[in-house]
């Protein structure tokens, strides 16, 4: 009798335990639904100071003025605000940075990917991740004092602030990114398109570059993008090497301002709280915000053709 009765014991208890495994799983449920919304509500808090702050900026400078002025002249006795010398030199270190890091980085995701041994993988990718931990102030002084002079040598009459150190600089730091995002995305493509191909003759290169790479460009558009939004973000590099000076030109060997280090400059605390030029620190992160959304945007609509084509 004492085993025909323990099935029936069993199930009593898991009726007796299954109200708490139920309240348990909620409470997880819950804690991961706040998670995620904890996110959200960071980003729209963000959103709100930007545009709450920036409303009082554009209720004395207006738009058009802002988006359209050449000059960009806030702590000057007669100021200017026109966003596109700042807009400018932002763009130009970025694409300098991308033209350095998105070769240099899928080629390094190919080779790690696809020809890279067990144990050269092992070593390379932790020594490229470990790039993106060095402090950004140490690339600043890195471009300043090493590449600069470097260039200098290359490119005679080169001022000792220009936009093309720091655009090379925050390639380099960008590279960690895109390498290992589209490395992943490339070791995550079946084996069985690799083997097709090779089986139809195709050497391991051709494989690499007519399969893999379209197989897995959606992953990679995905770095790339990152790599955008990183470099566009960019603040010590381009105060300590650009030179601070609002410039509307796409001269790489020229000095320039950035939205990030204009930020920095006027948040030192040397301008009053509530004037006009403090209040154009949040204009101009709305600016950058509005730009790393539009970056995002198209990466989301990118990604999602490739994928539909492949």
């Amino acid at each position: 009798m004492g085993p025909a009765c323990a099935p029936e014991a069993v199930r009593r208890r898991d009726l007796r335990r299954r109200p708490l495994r139920r309240l348990s799983e909620r409470a997880v449920e819950a804690v991961l639904l706040l998670a995620a919304l904890s996110a959200v509500a960071v980003t729209a808090a963000i959103v709100v100071i930007l545009v709450y702050e920036s409303s009082d900026f554009f209720a004395r400078v207006p738009v058009l003025t802002f988006l359209t002025d050449t000059e960009w002249t806030p702590l000057f006795a007669q100021p200017r605000y026109g966003i596109l010398p700042l807009l400018a030199g932002t763009l130009m270190t970025s694409l300098i940075a991308l033209l350095f890091a998105v070769p240099l980085g899928t080629i390094t995701a190919i080779y790690l990917s696809e020809f890279a041994s067990p144990r050269v993988r092992e070593v390379v990718k932790p020594v490229l991740e470990l790039i993106a931990g060095v402090p950004t102030v140490v690339f600043g002084y890195f471009a300043l004092l090493f590449v600069t002079p470097l260039l200098q040598k290359l490119i005679p009459g080169l001022p000792g602030f220009n936009m093309l150190g720091p655009g090379i600089v925050i390639g380099i730091m960008i590279v960690p990114y895109i390498s290992s995002l589209s490395e992943d995305a490339m070791r995550a493509v079946p084996m069985h398109f690799r083997e097709a191909s090779f089986a139809m003759g195709a050497s391991r290169f051709q494989t690499s570059i007519k399969v893999v790479l379209p197989a897995a460009l959606s992953g990679i558009v995905a770095s790339y993008i990152l790599g955008v939004s990183r470099a566009v973000g960019e603040t010590m590099v381009v105060a300590i090497a650009a030179g601070q000076q609002p410039n509307l030109t796409f001269d790489p060997t020229e000095a320039a301002a950035t939205i990030t280090a204009y930020i920095v400059q006027v948040s030192m605390g040397d301008v009053p709280h509530g004037s006009v030029a403090y209040q154009s620190i949040f204009a101009a992160g709305l600016t950058l915000f509005v730009l790393t959304l539009l970056f995002n945007v198209l990466g989301y609509f990118v990604r999602k053709r490739f994928r539909e084509a492949y």
